[in-house]
C-alpha cells in the first residue's frame, strides 16, 4: 500500500482481504504502525490504558481531538477512525455538531459510535450529512456502568437475534462498517455473511472481515487485566522495565555518559 487507504478500498476488501486495525493515540506510534495496518483507531480506550481511569466514559471531545490530530500528522497511509466519546451523540443535533467538529479539527476519515438499532436514526442523520460512520455493537464499553460490567454477548437465541437486528439496522441507516466486540463467533460470522459492509472483530472470532486490538494490550504495556481475546505479541512492559533499570544504574554509577556519548 503506497497511497492513503480510502473508505472505498476498505469496503472492497470485504470477503477478499482481511482488514488490519489497531489503536494509536500519538504521532510516534502512528508512524510505527502506519506502514503495516489498514486502519488506525484513535480509541477512547486511551482513558484507561494511558489516563489510568477505570473505564472509557470520562474522555472528552477535546482529548479525542488532540490525540487524533497527533495521529493524523503521521498516518500517511492508514485510514484514521475517530472514536466518539460517551455523551457526545445522545441525539441527532448533538451528534452532528460533534461529528462535524471531529472532521473539521482533525484529519479523521470517519467516526465511530456505539449502539445498535436505538442509534440508527442518529447514524442515518450523520450519513445524510456527509459523515462516514462505523457502528459498534455487542459488548459496548461505554455501557459498562449501565450493564454492571463487561460480559460476552450472543450466548442465547434472544441475544443473538437482537445483535443481528442491531447490525442490519445500522447498515440500513448508512453505516459504512461495523465493529463487533465481545460476541460469540457464530453470531459474528452470521452478521458478516448477511451484511454487505465490512465487519471488524475484537473478541468476536476469525470470521469477521478484519480485526482490531488495543496496541498497549497487544504489545504487553498494559497488564492490569488481559481479556481472553488479546494475544500479546511483545513483552513490552518487561523490556522497558529492564531498560530503565539499566539506564538508572548506569547514571548512578557514572557509567553513562562515557566518552562515546560526550562531545
Amino acid at each position: 500500500m503506497n497511497t492513503k487507504r480510502t473508505l472505498t478500498q476498505l469496503q472492497k476488501m470485504k470477503g477478499q482481504e482481511k482488514i488490519v486495525m489497531i489503536t494509536a493515540y500519538d504521532a510516534l506510534f502512528a508512524s510505527i504502525f502506519d506502514k503495516h495496518v489498514d486502519v488506525i483507531l484513535v480509541g477512547d480506550s486511551l482513558n484507561m490504558s494511558f489516563a489510568g481511569k477505570e473505564d472509557t466514559l470520562g474522555v472528552t471531545m477535546d482529548q479525542m481531538i488532540y490525540h487524533t490530530q497527533a495521529v493524523c500528522t503521521k498516518a500517511k497511509k492508514s485510514f484514521v477512525l475517530f472514536d466518539m466519546p460517551f455523551g457526545t451523540y445522545t441525539d441527532k443535533k448533538q451528534a452532528l455538531k460533534n461529528a462535524i467538529r471531529a472532521y473539521q479539527e482533525t484529519g479523521a476519515d470517519a467516526i465511530k459510535l456505539e449502539g445498535g438499532k436505538e442509534k440508527a436514526k442518529i447514524v442515518k442523520h450523520l450519513t445524510q450529512n456527509a459523515i462516514a460512520v462505523f457502528g459498534h455493537i455487542g459488548l459496548k464499553p461505554q455501557s459498562v456502568r449501565a450493564e454492571g460490567g463487561y460480559s460476552i454477548k450472543g450466548k442465547n437465541e434472544e441475544d443473538k437475534k437482537a445483535i443481528i437486528e442491531d447490525a442490519i439496522a445500522l447498515e440500513k441507516a448508512g453505516a459504512v462498517a461495523l465493529i463487533i466486540e465481545g460476541v460469540k463467533p457464530d453470531v459474528a460470522k452470521a452478521i458478516t455473511q448477511q451484511l454487505s459492509i465490512p465487519t471488524i472483530g475484537i473478541g468476536a472470532g476469525v470470521d469477521c472481515d478484519g480485526q482490531v486490538l488495543v496496541w498497549s494490550d497487544t504489545f504487553g504495556f498494559f497488564d492490569e487485566f488481559m481479556p481472553k481475546f488479546v494475544k500479546s505479541y511483545l513483552n513490552g512492559g518487561e523490556q522497558i522495565t529492564q531498560a530503565i533499570q539499566t539506564y538508572a544504574s548506569e547514571v548512578k554509577s557514572a557509567q553513562f555518559p562515557d566518552e562515546k556519548y560526550s562531545y
